[in-house]
């Protein structure tokens, strides 16, 4: 299983589209959320012994700020992995999202994201290709184990509908919050969808 984490809030979030710029933290609001979800996901283990073996980030600082309480409750170390990475949003980067949202492309993103490409940057198609390969790779490093994966919000619901068999143009219908939990069961018959955007008790996953 991989438990899927977004970065907690930091102080442009839902203002700027901060993509891939190095310095961003977490603001005090969003480091006591980290606080929270690593209880939460601690408690999981607890609860039936299946804690996870291992804890990733994106590089950035906000991901990585968010794993550590992850893995000080777990006993363990956080590792980077750059497939975990926010989309590459090119020159859009550092853009204010009420101004990008007035330009004539951004129709585009939020109707047909498979079809854009950020001017300078990735693909929907591309990153979301990057994150399940990403997670392949990890699920096969602790075969039958749970993981934890902090990333970005495109990318996990990018990787979520992929996992659902939703077209990656309907993928913006998705909501991924600040710490919030998305689980993906990986079975030989393909990922399953365990829970998505989850704010609350992680208990129902020990069952599943």
């Amino acid at each position: 299983m991989v438990l899927l984490v977004r970065h907690g809030r930091t102080p442009t979030t839902g203002r700027v589209l901060p993509g891939r710029t190095p310095g961003l933290h977490l603001s005090d609001e969003g480091r006591g959320q980290a606080e929270e979800v690593a209880g939460r996901i601690a408690a999981l283990g607890e609860r039936d012994g299946s804690a996870p073996v291992a804890v990733y980030a994106s590089p950035l600082e906000r991901t990585v700020e968010t794993a550590r309480p992850i893995a000080r409750h777990l006993g363990l170390r956080v590792r980077t992995e750059r497939g975990l990475l926010e989309c590459d949003f090119g020159r859009w980067t550092g853009g204010r999202l009420a101004a990008l949202a007035r330009t004539p492309e951004w129709a585009t993103v939020q109707r047909w994201p498979s079809g854009f490409r950020f001017p300078g940057g990735e693909s929907f198609l591309e990153m979301q290709a990057r994150m399940v390969d990403t997670l392949a790779r990890l699920v096969e490093r602790h075969r039958g184990a749970t993981v934890v994966a902090v990333s970005h919000a495109d990318p996990i619901k990018a990787v979520v509908a992929e996992a659902a068999g939703t077209p990656l143009d309907l993928f913006q219908r998705l909501t991924v919050a600040p710490c919030s939990v998305s689980a993906l069961a990986y079975t030989g018959a393909g990922p399953c969808v365990l829970t998505v955007n989850s704010t609350a008790s992680l208990e129902a996953l020990a069952i599943a």
